[in-house]
C-alpha cells in the first residue's frame, strides 16, 4: 500500500506528464512570436502581418505557459497570475482578428464583429484582472468568441478564387476553429478538454508559411518599384541639362534635390550663348512619380517655343496651351528669365511662381510679374517686365520649397531668411553661393517635404555692340 509521500510524489509525476505537452507548446509558440517581432523591428518597412502575427503568438504562448505551471496544483497559484492568465486568454481574439484582417480573410460582416468583439474581450479582460475570475464573464467570452469563429466560418465558405495561400489557411482554420468552439461550448458547461493549443500550432504553422511567403512576396514587389523608380530617376536627370556651358557673359549654377527618387520640379538652359541666355523654371503640384511625369511634359512645351526665346510672356502662353487639358487636374508654376548681354537687359515673366530675386550691391529686388498657373486655364495671359543689367548682378530663381522648408517648430524658412542667405552669400562664387543656400535651408529643416531647386545666374558684365 502506497505512503501519502508516495502518492503525493505520483501526483506530481502525474500532473507532470500531463503538463509537460502544455509548457512545451507554449515555449515553442512564444519563441516562433519572439521570432517574428524581432524580424518585425529589424525590417526597414514595418509590416502589420508580421506585427499582429508576433503579438497573436506571443500572447498565446504566455499565457499556456503561464497556465500550466507545476505549482498550480499545489496551491501555490497567487491570485495575481491567475487573474493574469485569464485576462490574457480574453485579449487573445483581438490579434486573431487583426492578423486575419491584415491577410483580408475578415470581409464587410467581419469589420463589423472586429467593432463589436474588441470593446468586448477588453472590458472583459480589464474587469477580470481587477476583480478576478468570473463564471458569467467567462460564458459572456466564450459565446462571443464562438460567434466571432461563426463567423469567420461564414465568410471563408463565401470567399471566391482561392489562391494556395488562402486554400492552405482555410484548412487550417477550419480544424483550429471547430477545436476552439469545441472548447468554448463545453467551457459553457464547466468542461474543459484543451485541445484548441495543438489546433492552434497547426494554424500557426501554416499561417507562418503564409506570413512568411507573402512578406517575401512584397519584398519583390518592393525591389521591382526601386527599380523602376531608379529608372525612373535616371530618365528626369537626363532631361535636365548639363552644366551651363562658358560664357564669357554669364555664370550659371543650378542645384536640384528632390524630395523622393523622382520629383516634379524642373530647370532647363533654353538658351546658352556667349551674350543671350534663357533661364526656366517649373514647379509641378504634387510629388512623385506623376509629377515627374508632367515635368517630362513642360519641357516638351518649352521646347516647342524656341521662337519665342526672347519673349517670355510669349514662350508662358505657348507653354500654358500645350499643357493645357494634357496635366489629369494638375498645375504648373514657372519663372523664365531672357537675358541679353549686347542689350544690357533682362526682361521676366511668371506664371503664379514665386518672384525673381535680383541682387544688386548688397541689396535684394524681387521682381514679379505673375499670370495665372500654367495647364490651368486655356484663357490665361502673362505679360514681360525688363529691367537694365548691370556689372555684377546676380539673379536667383528658385521653386517655393526652398520658402515652405520648416523647422521643428512648424515655422517656414521664408522670404526674408532667403534673402538675407542671398546677400550674405554675395561674395562667393555663384555655384558656392548655391551650395551655402541649400545647405542653410536644409539645416533650418530636418526633415525634407518639398523639392528644392535654386537657380544662381551672375552677369559679369563686358560690353558687346549691338549688332554683335
Amino acid at each position: 500500500m502506497q505512503t501519502d509521500p508516495q502518492i503525493a510524489r505520483s501526483e506530481v509525476l502525474r500532473i507532470f506528464n500531463h503538463y509537460q505537452v502544455y509548457l512545451c507548446l507554449g515555449a515553442g509558440i512564444t519563441t516562433i512570436g519572439l521570432l517574428a517581432a524581432t524580424f518585425f523591428l529589424l525590417r526597414r518597412r514595418r509590416d502589420p502581418l508580421l506585427f499582429w502575427f508576433a503579438l497573436f503568438a506571443i500572447l498565446y504562448g504566455v499565457r499556456l505557459v503561464l497556465g500550466y505551471q507545476l505549482l498550480w496544483p499545489l496551491g501555490l497559484r497567487p491570485a495575481f497570475f491567475q487573474r493574469l492568465v485569464i485576462a490574457l486568454g480574453f485579449l487573445l481574439p483581438i490579434p486573431a482578428l487583426f492578423f486575419f484582417d491584415a491577410l483580408n480573410l475578415v470581409k464587410r460582416l467581419g469589420h463589423i464583429v472586429l467593432a463589436i468583439v474588441i470593446p468586448i474581450e477588453i472590458a472583459i479582460a480589464v474587469i477580470t484582472f481587477f476583480i478576478g475570475p468570473s463564471k458569467p464573464l467567462r460564458d459572456i467570452n466564450n459565446v462571443v468568441v464562438v460567434a466571432a469563429l461563426v463567423v469567420l466560418i461564414y465568410e471563408l465558405v463565401r470567399a471566391r478564387h482561392d489562391s494556395p495561400d488562402t486554400t492552405l489557411i482555410r484548412r487550417s482554420l477550419y480544424l483550429f476553429i471547430a477545436c476552439a468552439i469545441f472548447d468554448n461550448v463545453t467551457g459553457i458547461f464547466g468542461i474543459y478538454y484543451n485541445i484548441e493549443p495543438f489546433s492552434f500550432v497547426i494554424l500557426l504553422f501554416a499561417l507562418g508559411i503564409v506570413a512568411a511567403r507573402r512578406t517575401l512576396a512584397r519584398d519583390q514587389q518592393l525591389s521591382v518599384i526601386q527599380k523602376e523608380l531608379d529608372i525612373a530617376r535616371s530618365i528626369q536627370q537626363s532631361i535636365l541639362p548639363a552644366a551651363f556651358p562658358h560664357s564669357p557673359s554669364f555664370r550659371v549654377a543650378a542645384r536640384y534635390l528632390p524630395m523622393t527618387s523622382v520629383a516634379g520640379d524642373f530647370y532647363d538652359f533654353l538658351l546658352a550663348g556667349e551674350h543671350e541666355t534663357g533661364l526656366l523654371i517649373a514647379d509641378v503640384s504634387g510629388h512623385g512619380v506623376p509629377a515627374a511625369l508632367i515635368a517630362s511634359m513642360v519641357k516638351l512645351a518649352a521646347t516647342s517655343q524656341r521662337e519665342h526665346l526672347g519673349d517670355p510672356a510669349a514662350l508662358l502662353h505657348g507653354m500654358n496651351t500645350a499643357l493645357c487639358g494634357n496635366t489629369q487636374s494638375q498645375f504648373v508654376t514657372a519663372g523664365y528669365v531672357y537675358l541679353n548681354a549686347s542689350s544690357r537687359e533682362l526682361r521676366y515673366s511668371a506664371a503664379a511662381h514665386p518672384p525673381m530675386l535680383l541682387l544688386r550691391r548688397g541689396e535684394v529686388v524681387e521682381l514679379t510679374e505673375n499670370g495665372l498657373m500654367l495647364a490651368a486655364f486655356n484663357f490665361a495671359s502673362y505679360s514681360t517686365i525688363s529691367h537694365p543689367l548691370e556689372p555684377g548682378d546676380r539673379l536667383i530663381l528658385y521653386t517655393d520649397g526652398l520658402l515652405e522648408a520648416a523647422n521643428a517648430h512648424e515655422e517656414e524658412f521664408g522670404r526674408d531668411r532667403l534673402h538675407t542667405q542671398v546677400r550674405e552669400t554675395a561674395k562667393l562664387p555663384h555655384d558656392e553661393a548655391a551650395d551655402r543656400i541649400i545647405s542653410s535651408i536644409q539645416s533650418w529643416s530636418s526633415t525634407q517635404n518639398d523639392d528644392l531647386t535654386i537657380l544662381v545666374c551672375d552677369y559679369i558684365g563686358g560690353v558687346y555692340p549691338s549688332n554683335q
